[in-house]
């Protein structure tokens, strides 16, 4: 009796077959830094990639979606990669896509970030019909209140409706000047960094000459088996 106790006892400790814990997906890591920008990846990364987006650039929105899927499964889950995402602001319409892509708190941020691009073509679409045709708006009418207007009339708030965002917490978003003044000092960055384009990317603080997925794919070290 004392041997089968001693035995349940051992198998208890060392259970047959127990595996390693498995290793951690740093693609759900997402912090800030000092200047706003999102990092989504171990931020000890050996490589450190920057990306400069605009929401209304169709190029932008073309690397997105050839991009992420494996640039996260290869290298950021790994913790081969980190991916900081800067904003170069091309007009009012990108500014709110990007103010609202930062509504949520940073872990929001990747989703949010995706979603905007993937539906870029119906929201600018909208935006492009409303610059010909533009609201005729009074004069006393305050910065935030009109972005918020143009963001519904173009589909933007709903389309973080649909992710959890209500339309009070993204008129708040659009009104924070915290928030603003980080994406507008990220697009005065981009004159530092020698950035004219986007998408543009740097690799430890490198400005490359890869402006879609694959070419930035084949400067990106090896990708863990």
């Amino acid at each position: 009796m004392i041997r089968a106790l001693l035995l349940l006892l051992a198998l208890s400790l060392f259970p047959v077959g127990a595996q390693a814990a498995p290793a951690k997906d740093w693609s759900r890591t997402v912090t800030l830094t000092r200047e706003g920008a999102h990092v989504i990846g171990n931020p000890a990364a050996k490589t450190q990639l920057v990306e400069y987006v605009s929401y209304t650039c169709p190029h932008c929105a073309h690397y997105v979606a050839e991009s992420t899927a494996p640039l996260k499964a290869g290298w950021v889950a790994k913790g081969l990669v980190a991916v900081e995402v800067r904003n170069l602001v091309r007009d009012k319409y990108d500014l709110i896509a990007a103010l609202l892509a930062r509504c949520g708190g940073p872990a929001a941020f990747p989703g949010h970030h995706e979603a905007i691009f993937a539906a870029q073509q119906t929201w600018f679409g909208k935006a492009i019909a409303l610059e010909n045709d533009p609201p005729d708006y009074p004069a006393t009418m305050g910065q935030s209140t009109r972005m918020a207007d143009i963001a519904s009339r173009i589909g933007l708030l709903a389309l973080v409706a649909g992710r959890g965002v209500t339309p009070a917490r993204s008129r708040a978003c659009l009104a924070d000047q915290k928030a603003m003044d980080a994406v507008l000092g990220m697009t005065n960055r981009a004159s530092a960094d020698d950035v004219r384009s986007t998408p543009s990317f740097l690799l430890n603080d490198t400005l490359t000459d890869a402006h879609d997925w694959g070419r930035l794919r084949g400067l990106l070290p090896a990708p863990a088996k």
